[in-house]
């Protein structure tokens, strides 16, 4: 049955953050070299991170294998023959670890604020639409690509294979923490996953930790808010990402007013009309991206010419702290007023941004997007709540954080040549 194929010899891929990946199953490999998994070495793991630390080039790609990776070492090194776990379920959680993030696109997250687009839905759409990725899995069985695409929907009935590859302690935030670390050149995200691993058990409705491995697990949480701060949420990244996200805005906004491009948008047609089929969706990448942002600096309309020219030449905005207070937000309508008088466009060039974060919660049942709790497995077989045992975790547990910023252009507000009154006014605010 292909579903136990195995290659005739291991294939292995050197990897800096688990040293070595890999893989026995011919259905692993084949996914692999499937032309819709190899987009992704074409789409970053962080977007536009690497503007800010240089070293951030790693692409979903190199993501993707290491949660195969470590998803591969606890069901063969840790789980086998324990009892909660079905060793009929191997092949769906390696093909669903693989797999998850298949659907993101290119600067996954700002592309689909702009253009109203979910990656998980393009995610299912490619292991069950007419693709390579399809047809490797149907050699298993018709059904298989289905029961992947619910393991990774989180609808699969096991809920122990689900917890996996989406929970709050998953093989997905273990790998990308690590990985982010490495490439950013942060020490933030590191912690004993080799630890972890070793006191992981399977249960029936979820993956559960062994008290004697509460403190690697602290770390761990510790390492997820630090990175979430420190890398993540970093304000030159935003910035990059609020310009990023107005060049689309603008090409779409020009595309509708019937403006002619000297460079026309043809990869964008779609997406600018809302109506994206997955082969459109494919074709674009951010290397396709990139070609567009390079042409469009020399684009008659100033705006998107002077946005282009600012992402590819690294000429971001700069920022200033904002509370969302009613002083504030009286300010923000006087500073969108002064930017019109000075003929800066505040659609374009005034932005608020905001970043919030949960670091861990503890069950709330019937709460939009509850989590699921990490539990601890005492010495006497009771299961407990990770923040009941652990005072560094209880202490920020259900806290969320929220950072708000205020970004504009500093160098067009400090070129006085022109409106100079204005620009000083406006600067008097900012720096107020």
């Amino acid at each position: 049955m292909y579903s136990g194929g195995q290659l005739d010899e291991e294939k292995v891929f050197k990897d800096p953050v688990h040293r070595y990946i890999h893989v026995r199953d011919k259905l692993i490999w084949d996914l692999i070299g499937t032309k819709e998994f190899q987009r992704l070495r074409r789409i970053k793991q962080l977007g536009t991170t690497y503007l800010t630390f240089h070293g951030a080039e790693h692409s979903r790609f190199n993501h993707s294998l290491g949660v195969y990776e470590i998803i591969r070492r606890i069901i063969d090194d840790v789980f086998v023959g324990r009892d909660h776990w079905d060793h009929s379920e191997r092949l769906l959680c390696l093909c669903a670890a693989l797999l998850h993030d298949l659907g993101h696109g290119p600067f996954s997250h700002s592309f689909e604020k702009v253009f109203r687009l979910d990656h998980e839905d393009f995610t299912r759409a490619i292991i069950l639409g007419d693709t390579e990725v399809n047809a490797a899995l149907r050699q298993v069985d018709d059904d298989f690509p289905r029961r992947v695409a619910e393991v990774i929907a989180k609808t699969y009935p096991n809920k122990l294979v689900v917890s996996l590859i989406s929970s709050q302690i998953d093989a997905d935030r273990m790998d990308y923490l690590l990985r982010d670390a490495y490439y950013t050149g942060v020490s933030y995200g590191y912690f004993d996953m080799e630890r972890i691993l070793r006191v992981m058990r399977p249960r029936e409705d979820q993956v559960v930790i062994k008290r004697s491995g509460m403190h690697a697990v602290e770390d761990y949480i510790m390492s997820r808010y630090q990175m979430y701060w420190q890398v993540y949420f970093h304000p030159v990244t935003r910035s990059a990402e609020v310009i990023l996200t107005k060049i689309l805005h603008r090409a779409k906004k020009l595309y509708e007013d019937g403006y002619s491009f000297q460079t026309k948008p043809v990869h964008f047609l779609s997406f600018f009309a809302g109506n994206v089929a997955l082969d459109d969706y494919l074709a674009l990448d951010e290397s396709i991206i990139l070609f567009y942002f390079q042409q469009w600096q020399e684009e008659q309309d100033p705006i998107l010419r002077d946005l282009c020219r600012r992402f590819v030449r690294r000429r971001l905005f700069k920022y200033t702290e904002f509370h969302p207070t009613n002083d504030q937000m009286a300010k923000l309508i006087e500073l969108t007023g002064l930017f019109r008088k000075a003929g800066i466009d505040p659609d374009y060039y005034l932005v608020v941004d905001s970043s919030s974060d949960l670091p861990y919660d503890f069950y709330r049942p019937g709460e939009e997007g509850e989590r699921l709790p990490i539990y601890l497995l005492m010495p006497n077989g009771e299961l407990r709540e990770l923040s009941r045992e652990s005072v560094l975790v209880d202490a920020i547990s259900g806290k969320r954080r929220t950072d708000h910023k205020l970004y504009f252009p500093a160098d067009f507000l400090e070129d006085l040549s022109a409106k100079r009154t204005v620009k000083k006014a406006i600067l008097e605010i900012l720096k107020g």
